[in-house]
């Protein structure tokens, strides 16, 4: 470990040299990609030289332990000294989970995709709730949320739901969500009181580039129609909502959130872009099924994640088997706990995962 952490402080301080040079200041795009790699090194490189700094301090503490004759020196020399080695400790972990192998979709944006499940109007209902959640938790991170598919069910509840997040780290985030998320509550439309089971599945793929997924445009069919729902004038009285077939897959995708053909046809390359990357994606953790078994969560839709019991405020993971009784916090976007407490179990079930193997 440690003589990898060295060739990052030595890359580290090439690259500090590399930005100081005249000529990389004039090739724009080098210099932006030196910037990039800086601000990825900068929490292992600032982390290692805290840890030798503390290392340091438990040297200099010893020393100066077995010179000192002064009580009270001693006894600060001490307090010092367990404190060098608590942050030693710390340091070590903080390093160990900054060397694990990246995400390289951790940085994307992404589509998310809602559907409702078993339950009829409640799940779409509950889908709708589950809309707004993430579009709360999306503006506490200063991130944008631009819908781009929204089938409503003449309730205010949401059959499907298909929707972009922009912003740093967005999926690195947002990742752990995909699966199954149940409700158990009483419908507005229970006459009888008594409690139902909904369930509504989220779909996370992330943002996928042009250089992740060639498209080829003899492959894609579009269609224009006039869009439906609430959208203002505009929107219901032109041809502007688009219908997007992929001929090989069969995938569909309509968007007529935009008032602009155009940007509708924009908006649906995307969520196509983004399924085609997905399902390259299952194909290569498909070979490695062994080590997705050790992840929190696989990504798979039809994993059973998280129940939402409103009768009793609680939301259970199951993955972790966390529960929280803090339904309303939640349901208004409040998801930090639950989120920080899935990464923090998937960075410990990988870092075993690695200890076991070396």
């Amino acid at each position: 470990m440690f003589d990898k952490l060295e060739d990052l402080l030595m890359r580290y301080n090439e690259i500090i040299q590399e930005l100081n040079s005249p000529e990389v200041a004039n090739d724009q795009k080098h210099f932006r990609q030196l910037m990039k790699e800086q601000s990825d090194l900068m929490p292992i490189v600032e982390a290692y030289e805290a840890y030798k700094k503390a290392n340091q301090t438990i040297e200099e503490s010893l020393m100066m332990l077995e010179e000192e004759n002064d009580e009270e020196m001693k006894g600060l020399l001490k307090e010092e000294l367990a404190q060098a080695k608590e942050d030693v400790e710390h340091l070590e972990q903080e390093m160990k989970i900054l060397l694990l192998p990246k995400d390289p979709n951790d940085e994307k944006n992404v589509i998310v995709e809602i559907r409702g499940g078993a339950g009829g109007d409640e799940a779409a209902l509950f889908a709708a709730e589950i809309y707004r959640m993430y579009a709360k938790y999306a503006e506490a991170n200063r991130w944008k949320v631009e819908p781009v598919n929204i089938n409503e069910n003449g309730l205010g509840g949401f059959k499907e739901c298909i929707f972009m997040i922009t912003g740093k780290g967005a999926y690195s985030k947002l990742k752990y969500e995909s699966g199954v998320h149940r409700v158990q509550r009483i419908p507005v439309t229970e006459s009888g009181g008594r409690i139902h089971t909904s369930t509504i599945t989220v779909a996370i793929m992330p943002e996928a580039e042009e250089v992740d997924i060639q498209l080829d445009m003899n492959d894609c069919k579009f269609d224009v129609f006039r869009a439906s729902g609430n959208g203002g004038q505009c929107v219901n009285t032109t041809d502007s909502a688009v219908r997007l077939t992929h001929i090989p897959t069969g995938i569909v995708i309509s968007c007529q959130d935009e008032k602009s053909q155009l940007k509708n046809k924009d908006k649906a390359l995307k969520v196509l872009r983004a399924k085609l990357y997905e399902i390259e994606c299952e194909k290569q953790h498909s070979a490695e099924a062994e080590a997705r078994k050790s992840q929190v969560g696989t990504g798979d839709r039809s994993e059973k994640i998280r129940t939402y019991n409103f009768p009793q405020g609680r939301v259970t993971d199951h993955r972790i088997k966390l529960t929280l009784y803090r339904l309303d916090d939640i349901m208004n976007g409040d998801l930090t706990e639950v989120i920080d407490s899935l990464i923090t179990a998937d960075q410990a079930m990988k870092l075993s995962r690695l200890q076991k193997e070396a």
